[in-house]
C-alpha cells in the first residue's frame, strides 16, 4: 500500500502534516512532531505588520521627522509577536537543520508591498516551500471583490516572482466566485491553495463595552465547509489542494482526501492532545485505507469529489432542496 502524495510537488511519504501554530517554537516539541510521523511541518506566520514596522523604525533611524511615531503606534508592538523577523529566519534555520522533513514557512498580510520580499530570505534560509496565508477582513464599503482580488493576485505574482520553492495560498471562504478566483490564482503561478483560513470572531461585553478576544480551537463540524470546496475544485485548478480546520479524527483525513486534498494539515487537535496523537491519527488513516482495499492514494483521492458529477451545480442545487425538505419539525411533519 502507498500513502505517498504529491504536495506542491514536493513528494510526501503520507498526507498528514502539522499546520502553521505556536508548537513548531519549541525545537523539542518539533522533533516529536517528527518522531510521531508528521510528513511536513509548516511554521507560524511571519505578518506583514511586523515588518512594516521593522522598516518603519530603520527608516526612523536613517530620517528625521515627526510622523513615524505615531504612525507606528497603529501597529502592534514587538512584544506580540512570539518571534521578531531576524529571530524568525534564525529559527527557521534551527528547525530545518533539526528535522529531516519537508519544512514550510508562512507569511501573513493584506497588501502589496516591500514586505514580500522576506519570501526570498526565508528560501535562502532553507524553507522547502511558503504559505502566503492572505488574512484580510474587508471593512471598506468603497472597495470591491474586484479589487481585493486583484490585490491578492497581485502578492501572489510578487512571491512567485521572488522565489523559486513552491508557493501555496491559504485563503478564506469568504469570495464572491471561490471557483473562479482559485483559477486565476492558478494563472498567477501558485503552486496550491490551502482551505481555510479561520477567522476569529471576537465577542462584545456589554456591561464594560469592550469587544472580548477570544481563541476558540477547531472541532470537527468545521470539516464539511472544506470539504465542499475541496470537492468543488479538485480537478480544475493545477495547484495541490490541502485541507485545514475541523481535522480531529482519522475519518476526517479520509473525507479531506476523498474530497480531493493533498495534504491535510492538523493543529486544534495536537494542540488538545499533544504531539503524539499524530501517530494514532496515522496509524488508524493508513488501518482504514488498507481494509477498504485502496492500493494507492492516488486511487483514493478526489473519489467524492463533484468532478465525478457530470453537472455539479445541478447536484448542488438538488442536495439544497433535499435537505431542506427531508428535514422534520417538532410535530414530525416536514417543515
Amino acid at each position: 500500500m502507498d500513502l505517498t502524495v504529491s504536495y506542491l510537488g514536493i513528494r510526501l511519504k503520507h498526507p498528514l502534516m502539522v499546520g502553521a501554530s505556536p508548537m513548531v517554537d519549541d525545537l523539542g516539541t518539533v522533533r516529536r512532531l517528527e518522531d510521531a510521523g508528521a510528513a511536513a511541518i509548516v511554521m507560524h506566520s511571519l505578518f506583514e505588520e511586523q515588518l512594516v514596522r521593522e522598516q518603519a523604525v530603520t527608516m526612523q533611524a536613517l530620517e528625521s521627522g515627526e510622523g513615524f511615531a505615531e504612525a507606528q503606534s497603529f501597529l502592534p508592538t514587538y512584544g506580540d509577536f512570539r518571534l521578531g523577523p531576524d529571530e524568525y529566519l534564525e529559527h527557521l534555520r534551527r528547525i530545518k537543520q533539526t528535522v529531516e522533513i519537508p519544512v514550510i514557512a508562512s507569511l501573513n498580510g493584506s497588501s502589496l508591498g516591500g514586505w514580500l520580499t522576506y519570501a526570498g530570505l526565508m528560501e535562502e534560509a532553507g524553507a522547502d516551500a511558503l504559505e502566503l496565508n492572505v488574512y484580510f477582513l474587508p471593512t471598506d464599503p468603497r472597495e470591491s471583490s474586484e479589487m481585493i482580488e486583484r490585490r491578492v493576485y497581485d502578492m501572489v505574482q510578487a512571491v512567485k516572482g521572488a522565489v523559486k520553492i513552491p508557493v501555496a495560498v491559504k485563503l478564506s471562504p469568504f469570495y464572491t466566485s471561490l471557483a473562479c478566483f482559485a483559477r486565476r490564482l492558478d494563472e498567477a503561478g501558485a503552486d496550491g491553495l490551502v482551505l481555510f483560513n479561520r477567522f476569529y470572531q471576537p465577542d462584545l461585553d456589554p456591561e464594560e463595552l469592550q469587544v472580548l478576544r477570544a481563541l476558540r480551537l477547531s472541532d470537527s463540524t468545521e470539516l464539511p465547509l472544506r470539504l465542499r470546496w475541496l470537492a468543488i475544485l479538485f480537478g480544475h485548478v493545477r495547484g495541490s489542494l490541502a485541507a485545514t480546520g475541523g481535522i480531529h479524527n482519522p475519518i476526517d483525513v479520509v473525507k479531506a482526501v476523498m474530497a480531493g486534498a493533498s495534504g491535510v494539515q492538523v493543529v486544534s487537535a495536537l494542540l488538545r492532545r499533544g504531539p503524539e496523537y499524530l501517530r494514532l491519527l496515522l496509524a488508524d488513516f493508513t488501518a482504514w485505507v488498507r481494509d477498504h482495499d485502496y492500493a494507492t492514494l492516488d486511487a483514493m483521492r478526489g473519489s467524492l469529489s463533484l468532478k465525478r458529477c457530470p453537472d455539479p451545480a445541478a447536484f448542488e442545487r438538488a442536495n439544497y432542496m433535499q435537505i431542506l425538505q427531508s428535514w422534520q419539525g417538532w410535530n414530525g411533519t416536514p417543515a
